[in-house]
């Protein structure tokens, strides 16, 4: 239940855009009424009781997705658009230099994840690896092995049509599916829009799972390459566009109206009751949302893991933006795009951390190579790092309500600098990573996978 006694610091601009996600409005119906069939989350008519976000595409709700091919659900809240202010306050406690000036940031609305990702969610991603390795190995399957006729062609170029298995009726539609999702090795041909690579299996599981890897306990260690790809393979599958938040939509669904140095206030002596941190931790992650949530009902902002943003890390970057910008800047200006491999944006503190580094406005930063020393890999990892400070790096991730354009999924979800795709093209040619496509009948081409591998 939303509390609006938690709203009394915010802007006048968040404060509208708050009462209308707790209470609605009376409005008449939208131009563009929603299709909740399509469109999970959003409903046309105004809902009685539950929190809702009104927009001109209908009233954005809360929803469980649940990851297609698979019993594993995630909840996605959403978030009200409004203004608020970027960074601390001079006076805040604890403040850093890089958390300032503050800088007045307009930010549309979205959905964002209940809490992280957990490895739940993410052991079905990681589980991709073995799916494209096994589509990959059964393309390069000899002719003669299948009954597949015209076996002179190349693999690239066989005509669906002319593969056969007198045994099974269906088989045409499956060796489709294996065509439709296996990379056949062009790199520059194939790395489309949906292709996307999966994490190569743990070098050593005990290091990653040493913070815990119950299923409902958050991933980490993941890069932000890999967390990048796993929003891009659920992007394909499930036909919604999901990606990393900026590190302003971060801080704005963090702050949740308040403009405190928490979520509660600003005493940390009650950060234990809303996060688990260096005090409480145990050297260890917890189940996700079992500490209290913030007003928006977002639980473990604080503390728990460290979650990526989509940015790079510039200790001048909220000078810049306050210096170009008289007015509010939109999020989507907001946004540092990486341009190098390191450092790269972390929110949100972990259970490795003080309070200090919990509060909202606290900004800490990746390493990459001294957060893979231990990594005996040449390249090295473009998908696990394999140091302590990784135990406590996971992620949450978001659903714009507007669709990202092409230009936008290709900075949300790739390789943007060129050592880091390099490495990954390395990995690949080698067979040390896994590519395919993942689009709506990937699922389905696992299971066809499946029945021709048994027989």
């Amino acid at each position: 239940m939303l509390h609006l006694t938690r709203f009394t610091t915010a802007s006048a601009t968040t404060i509208a855009a708050i009462l209308a996600f707790a209470a609605g409005s009376s409005s008449p119906a939208f131009a563009k009424p929603a299709d909740p069939a399509q469109s999970p989350g959003l409903v046309a008519e105004q809902p009685a009781s539950e929190p809702f976000v009104k927009t001109d595409r209908g009233y954005m709700v809360p929803y469980t997705e649940t990851i297609p091919g698979t019993n594993v659900t995630f909840e996605m809240i959403p978030i009200p658009g409004g203004e608020f202010l970027l960074g601390s306050p001079a006076d805040e406690a604890a403040r850093n230099q890089d958390e300032g000036p503050q800088v007045k940031v307009r930010v549309p609305p979205y959905w964002i994840g209940k809490h992280e990702v957990t490895w739940n969610e993410y052991r079905a991603y990681m589980q991709m690896y073995d799916v494209f390795k096994k589509l990959q190995r059964l393309a390069a399957t000899p002719a003669d092995d299948i009954n597949r006729s015209n076996a002179n062609r190349s693999n690239a170029n066989r005509s669906n049509a002319n593969r056969t298995n007198a045994n099974r009726t269906n088989a045409k539609d499956d060796w489709k599916l294996v065509d439709d999702h296996n990379w056949q090795g062009d790199l520059e041909k194939e790395w489309g829009v949906d292709a996307v690579t999966t994490p190569t299996p743990l070098y050593d599981a005990s290091f990653t799972y040493g913070s815990g890897e119950e299923p409902n306990q958050p991933a980490v260690t993941m890069t932000q390459f890999a967390a990048r790809q796993y929003t891009k393979w659920l992007s394909g599958i499930t036909g919604r566009d999901f990606r990393l938040p900026s590190e302003a939509e971060w801080e704005y669904a963090a702050r949740a109206g308040t403009t405190t140095a928490y979520s509660f206030g600003d005493d940390p002596k009650k950060l234990g009751d809303f996060a688990w941190f260096d005090a409480n931790g145990d050297y260890q992650t917890h189940p996700v949302g079992t500490k209290k949530p913030n007003p928006w009902g977002l639980y473990d902002v604080h503390g728990n893991v460290a979650e990526w943003t989509v940015d790079e890390y510039d200790a001048d970057a909220y000078a810049a933006l306050a210096k170009e910008n008289q007015e509010a800047v939109s999020s989507a200006d907001a946004i540092r795009w990486p341009t190098k491999l390191f450092p790269r944006m972390i929110r949100g503190g972990s259970w490795l951390d003080l309070p200090e580094a919990c509060r909202t406005a606290a900004r800490q930063k990746s390493e990459e190579d001294e957060w893979k020393l231990s990594d005996p890999n040449l390249p090295l990892s473009p998908w696990w790092y394999t140091e302590d400070a990784a135990t406590g790096v996971g992620m949450r991730i978001i659903r714009p309500l507007e669709p990202l354009t092409a230009a936008d999924k290709k900075r949300a979800w790739d390789a943007d600098e060129e050592s880091l795709e390099q490495d990954v093209r390395d990995r690949l040619k080698e067979g040390r990573g896994a590519l395919g496509r993942a689009n709506q009948t990937l699922p389905a081409a696992a299971v066809a996978a499946e029945k021709l591998d048994a027989e």
